[in-house]
């Protein structure tokens, strides 16, 4: 498993690349050289069709896919390769490893994945040196993925949902002492913030949802279900300052929704009712406005150290 960096399907008119091929005006003599820069005027339709490049003095050719690069790409590939011998298997540096998602949730069935995530922790060396580490780890086959113990805590200290369920999941399988660590102080993750991060989530994820009714005179029901999830869990959290992951006593009402078995006016009417009492969980809660960046900075820099280990901490 590796960090993914994926490269566009085809490159947009604008784009900056270099030539992999001499080409040439129509006697054949040669008018730009193999690695000649040029900009991308044309794009086609698909990878078996010709990009038209232009070159600085305004020669055009038409050039594959196959026989370019994205200029930014041309540069980044020599640190990139040169770094290949270096990288280790950074798999073997997960701290941390929980379960979310539907069975997380209590709202799993027959269908529903194992959604893994977690957080890994690179060596020192690694982390310093000109090559750097991926901010996400991915798997896309065994539905896994793992954020670099500074991404995940940056998320977190925004109230992602996401990332905060992480911190409450109920299903656990693997922690080290220093992801132990972090969920000792997971309270320190949460703020008001979340009010301003979950109600804008589910706002515009409704309005879409709109936008299908409209267009396509239907809406993809669970979906629907994990946006009221969202808001109960979210109320939650300003009264109680924690995060419940498990729906409890809303498992039913919620299936009911997932199958679709109510309208979308109701679903929507839902919504309001409860964005009314998030609403007022926000004016009533004692959270505090920002969550604890210095306590979360200490751990942080705690754990920097301790990854000079050859050890996992």
């Amino acid at each position: 498993m590796k960090g993914i960096l994926t490269e566009p399907l085809i490159y947009s008119v604008g784009t900056q690349v270099v030539v992999q091929k001499e080409t040439y005006h129509v006697n054949r003599r040669i008018a730009h050289p193999a690695g000649s820069v040029g900009v991308i005027v044309r794009s086609p339709i698909d990878r078996t069709h010709a990009y038209r490049v232009k070159f600085n003095d305004g020669f055009e050719a038409a050039v594959h896919h196959d026989q370019l690069i994205g200029l930014s790409k041309f540069k980044r590939d020599p640190i990139r390769g040169s770094a290949e011998s270096s990288l280790i298997d950074l798999n073997e540096r997960v701290i941390y490893r929980c379960v979310i998602g539907s069975r997380a949730y209590g709202l799993e069935d027959d269908q529903s994945d194992t959604d893994r995530r977690g957080i890994y922790l690179p060596p020192a060396e690694l982390h310093w040196s000109l090559y750097g580490v991926p901010e996400q780890l991915e798997n896309e086959e065994t539905q896994e993925a793992y954020w670099e113990l500074q991404k995940f805590i940056v998320l977190a200290l925004k109230a992602n949902p996401n990332v905060l369920e992480c911190l409450y999941s109920p299903i656990v399988e693997f922690a080290t002492p220093l992801a132990d660590e972090l969920l000792s102080m997971r309270d320190a993750f949460l703020s008001k913030l979340v009010f301003q991060t979950y109600s804008g989530y589910v706002a515009s994820q409704f309005k879409k949802m709109q936008t299908d009714i409209r267009n396509q005179g239907r809406v993809k029901w669970k979906h629907v279900m994990h946006l009221i999830r969202l808001l109960i869990s979210g109320i939650d959290v300003l009264r109680e300052g924690r995060v419940t992951v498990e729906v409890g006593q809303q498992r039913e009402q919620l299936l009911e929704i997932k199958r679709g078995e109510i309208s979308f006016a109701e679903a929507d009417a839902c919504r309001k009712r409860l964005q009314v009492e998030f609403e007022q969980a926000f004016q009533q809660t004692t959270l505090p406005d920002r969550p604890d960046y210095e306590r979360v900075n200490a751990f942080l820099i705690h754990a920097r150290k301790l990854a000079m280990q050859k050890e996992l901490p």
